[in-house]
């Protein structure tokens, strides 16, 4: 157990430098992609590795993961199908860096969760961590305007990937609190959502990439965001708080700034800014704000 709690820390930073690619990444691919053609492929890509990963490491009790089918449902519907959908409808109309910086809100969303609902608390600086991060966001939801928050001026996929870090907070939540060998539930959360999926993907007429750019980007989206950071996520859940690992998300900002400028692309000064603020945030929870888990 202790090993696991000293590798957890590298497996959710490497869980958000594979979500930074899926950014980055999945904003180039739905320029010639549907959301549902890069959420069904996804998962259907992933389902069958999963599953033999699961098999070779943990060799679970399949009759017993399968026994708590109706959690492992309600987390795939949540972190499989819903989060990702909206992740890339949300990339067909802002970019890369400000959904990444709008993903930075997910440690206030689970804190609150953890606090309501595991009993989790929190000190004075995490709140002013909190607070900082959330400040930041804001400013980059407004491109520095604050003022159009009262007036609802909010780009519609920014407004998409809100609902996205909501979804995200409460399948972190749920999957803290699940009692299956992660990999088993990650693996049997995307065979879920593939199972799901096909319906609509056939009635919709999903098909699979034609172009070598589609292709890369599909083998990408497959691989890291898909079996590698759920994996790790999942394994670093099972001996962090949901809070604590909240916080790893805001890194995305920092990791997807560095793939989108090594990529030509330039940042503005609010996104700086925010960015600088999300960062502080996460230093003052995640370091110095971060009380005790404890349960009622």
């Amino acid at each position: 157990m202790y090993i696991q709690a000293v590798k957890a820390p590298l497996y959710l930073v490497l869980a958000t430098v594979f979500w930074s690619g899926n950014f980055v990444v999945g904003q180039a691919a739905v320029a010639s992609m549907t959301p549902l053609d890069l959420t069904f492929w996804r998962w259907m890509l992933a389902a069958v590795p999963l599953l033999i990963l699961a098999q070779v490491i943990e060799k679970p009790d399949w009759r017993a993961v399968l026994r708590r089918w109706p959690v492992l449902l309600l987390l795939s519907v949540l972190g499989m199908s819903g989060y990702t959908l909206l992740l890339y409808g949300a990339l067909g109309y802002t970019s890369a860096m400000n959904a990444s910086l709008i993903t930075a809100a997910n440690p206030a969303l689970i804190v609150l969760m953890a606090i309501v609902l595991l009993g989790e608390r929190t000190t004075r600086l995490g709140w002013l961590g909190i607070c900082l991060g959330l400040l930041g966001v804001l400013l980059v939801l407004t491109t520095g305007d604050l003022g159009r928050i009262f007036s609802l001026s909010i780009n519609t996929g920014e407004l998409l990937m809100i609902g996205a870090t909501v979804v995200w907070g409460f399948y972190t939540i749920i999957a803290r609190r699940l009692d299956v060998p992660p990999v088993a539930a990650t693996a049997v959360q995307v065979v879920i959502a593939a199972v799901m999926l096909a319906p609509f993907a056939v009635a919709l007429n999903v098909e699979f990439p034609d172009t070598p750019a589609e292709g890369w980007s599909l083998a990408y989206i497959a691989v890291f965001p898909s079996l590698g950071a759920y994996l790790f996520w999942n394994l670093a859940l099972k001996t962090t708080p949901p809070g604590t690992a909240g916080n790893y998300l805001n890194l995305m900002v920092v990791f997807t700034a560095a793939i989108t400028v090594a990529l030509g692309t330039p940042l503005t000064l609010v996104q700086v800014v925010g960015g600088l603020l999300v960062i502080a945030g996460v230093l003052l929870t995640g370091i110095k704000g971060q009380a005790k888990l404890k349960v009622a």
